[in-house]
Parts: structure tokens; C-alpha cells; sequence
């Protein structure tokens, strides 16, 4: 294979396998190169991802190392990103009783999505996550995307138990906002012994939703690594029940009478 189409099929073959450890000697048998070529090969690729800002590729040395390819967002293109979305969600016409926002059009925008679940994905790279785990229905584009960019498998929490999906556990919680019992369910073959989980949601207004997820984890001796939201609602009204979390926008301030909305940039963070 020439080196040009080489570099093609490198490039296709990391953007489909983000975060996965591949040794070098996979490549010198895959392409029946050298590994001195291919080492070469991941220097093009890893530089024309930077300057694409598509991410980078992590190399580990020794007779076990290897590559990964880690996509990740840069600060100005994140930020301009995050900029449209407020602009976006400050439109009046998507405030609805309550003070709650329509967002069903951009969780259905699968680009729109996809640019989320990086920007997320972009927070937790540096954790060890070995599952994203999200509530029906409205968080579960988001948590795929995320998931897809971390490359591990997602899990969703139900407000009942489905027949198909076996055996489940089930807990009470208390809604954070409207102050309601409600309850939550999840298949026991959904999560693993000490299973690392990232706890992905569309909308956080108390918390008390994600604080039910927390409590449930707690079922399956699981491990909470980080939380991530599209978007946060700053109300003084409702206390807020989960401290540590990671918010791409927060909705500041929601006037229903006089027909105005702000929104701002959320806590999340660049590396």
C-alpha cells in the first residue's frame, strides 16, 4: 500500500476507534510495513489531527505501548461552539412553563449532538470511565455521543422495569424540584462490580434526578467518576443536590412575563 492511502486508513481507522489502545505492531502486520514507516505515519496523522483540531495521538513506549487516538476540542474552537449554543437557547420563543427551555430540536440534530457529546467527552478524557450511564429518554442522544467518543457502552435508567431486559434493581428517590417520590430502575446485568460510571443528563434543575442515578449506583457497588450536562438552571428557589459536575451552559435568568431569557456559559472547564 502506497504511504497516501496508508495515511487515509490510519486516519479512518483512529476517527472510528476513538480511545483505544492499539499496539504498533498491529499496524506493521495490518499494512506489512515497518514499524520505523508506521511510526512515521502517526507523526503526519497526529499532526494533521492537531492542526484540523479533530484531537491527538497518545503514544506509550515500551514493549507493551502503543497508540490512542484521543479527539478532543481546543479552547477557541470549544468556546465558539458553547457561544452558538447560548445564543441558541436565548431565543424567547423556546421558554416554556415552569421555566424550562424546548430542547428537543437540538437533541435531535445528530450533528449538533455529535459536537456535545466531543465537548463532554473532551472533560472526562483523562478518567478512567468504563460506562456512560443516562435516564429515559430526553438524555439518551447525549449520552450515546459521549459515549461513542469515549468508546464504552451505555446504560439507561428507566422509570419501569421492561420484561425483556430481566431482573432489575429499583430505589425511591426524591425529586429535587417538585419534591415527588418517584422511582428509577436498572437491569442487574447493566453494570459490573466497581464499575467506573459517567453520569451524562440533558437537564439539571435541583439535581434530584442525578442524585437518584447516584443512589442506584450505589446498589451495584459502582463508582461515580463525573457528571455532564447540556445545561443547568440557576434558581435560587430549588436547592441544588449534586455539588460535582460538569455544565455546558447555564440558564441564568428566565422571565416568563416579560417574554426574556439569559444564558451563559456553564463550570466546564478546558484542560
Amino acid at each position: 500500500m502506497k504511504r497516501s492511502d496508508r495515511l487515509v486508513s490510519l486516519m479512518n481507522y483512529f476517527l472510528e476507534n476513538p480511545n483505544e489502545h492499539i499496539s504498533l505492531p498491529y499496524f506493521s502486520d495490518k499494512y506489512d510495513a515497518a514499524k520505523s514507516s508506521i511510526s512515521e505515519d502517526l507523526s503526519i496523522v497526529d499532526r494533521v489531527m492537531k492542526e484540523e483540531d479533530v484531537g491527538r495521538l497518545q503514544t506509550i513506549p515500551g514493549a507493551s505501548g502503543g497508540v490512542s487516538f484521543i479527539p478532543e476540542f481546543s479552547r477557541e474552537k470549544g468556546n465558539r461552539f458553547i457561544d452558538g449554543l447560548c445564543h441558541t437557547l436565548e431565543d424567547p420563543s423556546r421558554i416554556l412553563p415552569g421555566g424550562y427551555l424546548y430542547m428537543s430540536d437540538i437533541l435531535g440534530d445528530p450533528k449538533m449532538v455529535n459536537q456535545i457529546g466531543r465537548v463532554l467527552a473532551s472533560a472526562f478524557s483523562g478518567l478512567k470511565i468504563d460506562v456512560v450511564m443516562t435516564v429515559a429518554t430526553k438524555g439518551i442522544p447525549l449520552a450515546y455521543a459521549t459515549a461513542a467518543v469515549l468508546n464504552v457502552p451505555v446504560v439507561i435508567v428507566r422509570r419501569d422495569p421492561k420484561v425483556t431486559e430481566g431482573s432489575s434493581v429499583s430505589i425511591n428517590y426524591v425529586s429535587g424540584s417538585s419534591r415527588k417520590i418517584q422511582t428509577m430502575v436498572l437491569p442487574k446485568r447493566s453494570l459490573n462490580d466497581h464499575a467506573n460510571v459517567c453520569i451524562i443528563d440533558d437537564f439539571m434543575k435541583a439535581g434530584g434526578t442525578i442524585n437518584g442515578m447516584i443512589s442506584l449506583l450505589g446498589e451495584f457497588n459502582a463508582n461515580l467518576k463525573a457528571i455532564g450536562v447540556l445545561a443547568e438552571a440557576d434558581d435560587e428557589e430549588d436547592e441544588r443536590v449534586v455539588e460535582h459536575y460538569t455544565s455546558l451552559v447555564k440558564i441564568t435568568n428566565v422571565d416568563i412575563k416579560q417574554n426574556t431569557i439569559e444564558v451563559h456559559h456553564g463550570n466546564f472547564s478546558w484542560n
